[in-house]
């Protein structure tokens, strides 16, 4: 398993327009596509500008196959053309972890 690690900044002052808005059209999709959401998170200390999704997959493939299926999707590009418009996201960045062989989540 390995697992997406991905971090949003969002306009200051914008994290909840752009939570109401993923969670009503981004979130469906990419549960739809993606599968296993480990955790969705907002901070209530440090960098309040910024939210936190982790996503599961079997392995680079799985997760390169799902990513694919969700862009082809238009119902995404239509989602991603509205939060462009909206102009609420302003960087992504993400990390593939591999869990040790203690983790409790495998």
């Amino acid at each position: 398993m390995i697992v997406d690690h991905r971090v949003y900044t969002i306009q200051p002052t914008r994290v909840a327009d752009w939570v109401a808005l993923y969670r009503e059209k981004g979130y469906p999709l990419q549960a739809r596509h993606l599968g296993r959401c480990v955790g969705w998170y907002v901070p209530v200390e440090g960098r309040l500008d910024q939210v936190v999704h982790l996503w599961a997959y079997e392995d680079q493939a799985d997760r390169e196959r799902r990513r694919a299926a969700l862009y082809a999707d238009p119902e995404w590009q239509a989602y991603l053309a509205e939060m462009k418009r909206e102009g609420l996201l302003l960087s992504a960045e993400n990390r593939i972890l591999a869990p040790t062989d203690f983790s409790p989540v495998p």
